[in-house]
């Protein structure tokens, strides 16, 4: 009897032995997993939904400044066209990066720019975003925009694009129209410096 009881107790210790060896490696699976599954989130995010940018150059300003980090959004396009007044990223690839501009004719609209004014459709645009700036240009006795375009007809399946910076920006003026296969999203957040952190206010 007390040989059976001996059994039975070392049986015990024996499969409590095993759940505790299986235990550690079963929370080194579960921890692989979500590593795993994580690291497809972030591929997911990184390349088909979002990308980072970083603004080079004078072209956006006073909106926009050398060394900010931006979140461009890589699908809304997929979902719908752009809409006037939304800042996009594009690849160049006479230029072999990428730009950052704003949006101000779509396909199909007429569009000229002479000095400050901008034209589409034969209407003036509002354009709140560098209102401040011409009128600090008016104020000295100059013109905000040195370069002027003439009329023009937006191809399909294209947009005209102009920085806010209209006197040091390389846009459609000088490049031609973007065509919607060279966009690579639309820029949302600015998420550093952390003192410029904010969503983008889009001008439709």
């Amino acid at each position: 009897m007390e040989q059976n009881v001996e059994a039975e107790s070392l049986d015990k210790v024996e499969s409590n032995q095993e759940q505790a060896s299986k235990k550690p490696k079963n929370e080194l699976i579960e921890w692989l997993k979500a590593i795993i599954i994580a690291f497809v989130l972030v591929v997911i995010i990184r390349w088909l939904l979002f990308a980072p940018f970083i603004v080079d150059g004078p072209s956006m300003q006073p909106n926009f400044h050398t060394g900010e980090r931006l979140i461009v959004n890589k699908i809304i396009y997929d979902i719908r066209e752009p809409k006037r007044g939304e800042v996009i990223v594009f690849h160049v690839p006479s230029e072999g990066r990428d730009f950052i501009k704003r949006v101000i004719g779509l396909p199909g609209d007429t569009v000229k720019v002479v000095g400050d004014t901008v034209t589409v459709n034969g209407k003036v645009i509002d354009e709140p975003y560098i209102k401040k700036a011409i009128d600090a240009a008016h104020a000295n006795g100059e013109q905000y925009n040195n370069r002027d375009f003439p009329e023009g007809k937006v191809p399909e399946g294209h947009l005209f694009v102009m920085g806010d910076n209209r006197s040091n920006s390389t846009d459609s003026r000088m490049i031609g129209y973007v065509p919607f296969k060279d966009i690579v999203g639309r820029a949302d957040v600015i998420f550093w410096p952390v003192d410029d952190m904010e969503l983008i206010k889009h001008n439709y």
